[in-house]
């Protein structure tokens, strides 16, 4: 595992973050040119090693239910490989429904894999949420995103 130290080296590495020092010894590190409501990249980095990268769309890591990576095992290589992708996936705007002035009808679908697993795709206000139960699994900001995810899990409408 690399130190505070080693990861804040790398972290700093990218001239785009913002340092942000926050509570406890915390470390928080934004992107100023992000394209969404989102700007904070790093999340608590902490002095004992844990700490946090947003990738709340990025596929094959296992993020919170705030689309967040804990990134406390993370060698040098994964640590950079994850801060550049979401760096990138934040540089740049995702797709929208168009806005309409008819009235919005939620959507509710479930979908299955192979091994009859089953999720559910919810429309709540602006957001396409899939949970597994009544877990959150993953958000998305359009239904294309969701369906994309779901699709590349290998999950298929009923």
């Amino acid at each position: 595992m690399l130190t505070f130290a080693e990861k804040l080296a790398i972290i700093e590495s990218f001239p785009q973050l913002t340092r942000n020092d926050v509570s406890l010894g915390r470390v928080n590190f934004h992107y100023e040119g992000s394209l969404h409501e989102k700007k904070t990249v790093v999340y608590h980095l902490h002095p004992n090693g844990n700490g946090f990268v947003y990738g709340a769309f990025l596929k094959g890591y296992r993020k919170d239910a705030k689309g967040y990576v804990n990134i406390r095992d993370f060698s040098a290589d994964e640590l950079r490989t994850i801060i550049e992708a979401s760096i990138e996936m934040l540089s740049h705007k995702r797709e929208t429904a168009p806005k309409s002035n008819a009235p919005v009808q939620a959507l509710e679908e479930t979908w299955v894999d192979k091994k009859n697993n089953t999720l559910l795709l919810q429309q709540e206000d602006t957001l396409w949420n899939v949970y597994h139960g009544l877990n959150l699994e993953a958000s998305f900001e359009s239904y294309a995103e969701a369906e994309n995810y779901l699709k590349e899990e290998g999950f298929s409408k009923r």
